[in-house]
């Protein structure tokens, strides 16, 4: 069995900010440090792969915002099929 992770942030007001699903642990635990850091050091949260991922979110909106790490336990075929879309 391998495991999908998925970041959810979202804020009361605008909802959704964020949902990132991750197949590799290491990016999950880098994005998730990435927000932490913005947060400790009250700065704005901005990222971007060099390719086509592009964040970048206030930090008073980031403070108001719930954050939610969610890993999942999943076959290698869902494992399969969600890379395949990650990919596009």
């Amino acid at each position: 069995m391998a495991s999908i992770k998925n970041i959810l942030v979202v804020h009361p007001k605008f909802g959704e900010l964020i949902n990132e699903t991750f197949l590799n642990e290491t990016q999950f635990k880098i994005f998730l440090n990435m927000l932490h850091t913005s947060l400790e050091l009250n700065e704005n949260f901005s990222t971007f792969n060099g390719k086509d991922l592009l964040i970048h979110i206030p930090n008073v909106l980031l403070k108001e915002s719930l954050i939610l790490g969610q890993a999942k336990e999943v076959s290698m075929a869902e494992v399969a099929v969600a890379k395949s879309k990650l990919e596009g």
